[in-house]
């Protein structure tokens, strides 16, 4: 057997650097490259590994931990998991700060290869520098701190192990059902320890994701129970994008007169134009979902894990008197709510339903409804994205200005607070590949970051951030990153001093005004300060302005279109009014005891929205 003698850090980077991937219908290498932050855990091992590969396995610096885990994250999912890259930190805070982006890439099933540097194997420095030691346990590292947010975890340490480990780390990235983070704990001492590895360990290896099909029962029932439908309707989720299935959906809705609603992951499977298309589902949903939600008899749920905001916490449509059939290529999430479920691959799936129901259409009261409903929101979304002249505009505002800057080729990106909710419920999509928003884990500094993933999976993209001031606090360096990679983002920030969808919900639920709006913050008697985000942009190499209201909003969006980096732009926003339109109730537990009558109130109707809900 023919061997090569390389670093444990070596074999690694070459092994990963010959991987390959058929991506529509060619190939291409399966890593983009490698996010790192060098430090002792990790430069003089693996940072001396990438350096020689630097060329076919291209190595990216970036400003922060985590934030560089969700460029790559969003690079995945841009890419519909089909390619996607490695992050690699030093040990100790390094690590840790990656953690928050494993549990966003575990909560929303999507590849990434986290490769921590880790203390010492032999343990002769013990305690090294950033080490945490565990007193009653040696064997631990912060790293452990990976086991519950990684679909796969190991501590690599005998460089052999990456003969079985490294594979099996590759096969979870790329399975359709188990997807999610994959993370190798590296001590720095092994990726330095060399072995006489196979060279056909490295010869390159073309991947293609499999397709689980449908077990012929599970379809029979499945079909059964669709021939029978008057009433139906879809909620498209994530999994309709990573099975390449929105035309087919698209397709299917069509032909059997099915009205088609979206998760947050969803939304954009169907163009907004698409006579079939309703909107987004559940607690930030359309009036016209929501409503035939609530009337439907059976719901075809494809690709979606069903949280809470799809099912309005359990109260929206599961009722005894319907039936859910999920099509869904987990197993985990097919038995969701007492589903009925079809475990498959939403592409085939779609097929095998619509060849078996080729004579199935949904009734004609069911469709002149769905019309009438589609055409209300429509002017809905119309209305309230409108611009009527305030000097503070609401988000919806914004966003109105934002989507019809956008044209076909706009893809929007968001995470976390009030915005999601508001673009969940008025984006209005061109299409797949247009709206781009983190909900799953609903993590707040995804934004910037996460945009920067999508435009290195897109460059031909024009890539809108959205993001508001309390966001950006949290992250923002990597526009500079954007700036120094030639990534060009159009970043929107919504200055409404604070966090304006918490403080709502602060309210909702009976509580006062606190430490949400920075005017109720303990403060210094000036109050809380009045920050530049223009400035700021522009301190790290962005084009940027401060603009006033929609209309000067919308020059400045041509302005930016026009530019060749990224190009932030700021106002002030109102925090308080959102859509009042649509949505759904959503299980925010509320004190049972308190001093104030609001929350009083608040637990009264918390308690009588429970009597909906569906056990």
């Amino acid at each position: 057997m023919s061997t090569i003698r390389l670093t444990m850090a070596q074999a690694l980077v070459k092994y990963l650097a010959a991987q390959r991937i058929e991506h529509d219908g060619t190939e291409v290498p399966l890593f983009e490259g490698v996010f790192a932050i060098f430090g002792h855990g990790n430069v003089a091992g693996l940072g001396e590994a990438l350096y020689h590969a630097r060329d076919e396995l291209p190595t990216l610096r970036a400003h922060n931990e985590q934030t560089m885990a969700h460029a790559a994250i969003a690079f995945a999912r841009a890419n519909g998991r089909r390619r996607m890259m490695a992050a690699t930190s030093s040990i100790g805070p390094g690590a840790t700060n990656m953690v928050t982006a494993a549990g966003l890439a575990h909560a929303n099933r999507l590849p990434i290869l986290l490769l921590p540097g880790d203390t010492f194997a032999t343990r002769d420095p013990d305690p090294v520098l950033q080490q945490v030691e565990h007193f009653g346990d040696p064997s631990i590292t912060v790293n452990d701190c990976f086991r519950p947010v990684s679909r796969y975890f190991d501590r690599i340490t005998r460089p052999e192990q990456l003969l079985t480990s490294l594979p099996q780390a590759l096969a979870t990235l790329l399975d359709p059902e188990h997807c999610g983070p994959a993370t190798l704990a590296l001590p720095q001492d092994v990726q330095t320890f060399a072995y006489d590895y196979p060279q056909s360990f490295f010869e390159p290896r073309v991947h293609r994701i499999r397709r689980p099909q449908p077990d012929p029962r599970q379809l029979e029932e499945s079909v059964a129970a669709l021939s029978h439908a008057e009433r139906p309707l879809i909620i498209a989720g994530g999994g309709v994008h990573y099975a390449g299935a929105c035309q087919r959906l698209a397709d299917f809705a069509l032909a059997h007169d099915v009205p088609v609603a979206e998760t947050q992951a969803g939304k954009g499977a169907l163009p907004a134009a698409h006579p079939n298309a309703v909107g987004a589902i559940g607690v930030t949903g359309s009036e016209a979902a929501n409503r035939l939600a609530d009337q439907a008899d059976v719901i075809l749920a494809v690709g979606t894990r069903l949280q809470d905001f799809t099912t309005g916490s359990r109260a929206l449509f599961e009722h005894d008197d319907r039936t859910l059939v999920t099509l869904n290529v987990g197993c985990f999430d097919s038995q969701k709510h007492r589903a009925l479920p079809l475990i498959g691959d939403a592409f085939d799936g779609l097929a095998l339903l619509d060849a078996q129901l080729e004579h199935w259409k949904a009734s004609q009261e069911w469709r002149e409804r769905t019309v009438r409903l589609k055409r209300d929101w429509d002017d809905v979304v119309t209305r309230v994205t409108a611009d009527d002249g305030r000097e503070l505009p609401t988000d919806a505002q914004v966003i109105g200005a934002v989507n019809r800057q956008a044209g076909e080729n706009g893809t929007v990106v968001c995470a976390a607070g009030g915005l999601p909710g508001e673009l969940h419920k008025l984006w209005q999509c061109s299409g797949p590949g247009s709206y781009h928003v983190e909900y799953g884990y609903s993590c707040m500094g995804y934004e910037i970051a996460g945009g920067l993933g999508v435009k290195m999976a897109h460059p031909e993209r024009e890539v809108f951030v959205m993001v508001g001031d309390g966001s950006y606090l949290m992250h923002n360096s990597e526009l500079a990153t954007s700036v120094m990679l030639g990534h060009k983002l159009v970043v929107v920030v919504l200055d409404n001093r604070g966090f304006g969808c918490i403080n709502r919900l602060q309210q909702a639920t009976g509580g006062a005004g606190f430490n949400n709006l920075l005017d109720d913050c303990r403060t210094i008697p000036e109050g809380a300060p009045k920050v530049d985000f223009a400035a700021h942009a522009r301190a790290l190499g962005c084009q940027a302005e401060s603009v006033q209201g929609i209309a000067e909003l919308e020059q400045a969006l041509e302005r930016a279109r026009r530019a060749s980096s990224t190009y932030v732009i700021a106002l002030d926003t109102d925090p308080l009014p959102s859509t009042a339109e649509g949505g759904a109730w959503w299980e925010v537990a509320v004190p049972e005891v308190s001093r104030r009558e609001q929350v009083q109130n608040a637990y009264q109707g918390y308690t009588e929205a429970k009597r909906r809900q569906h056990r």
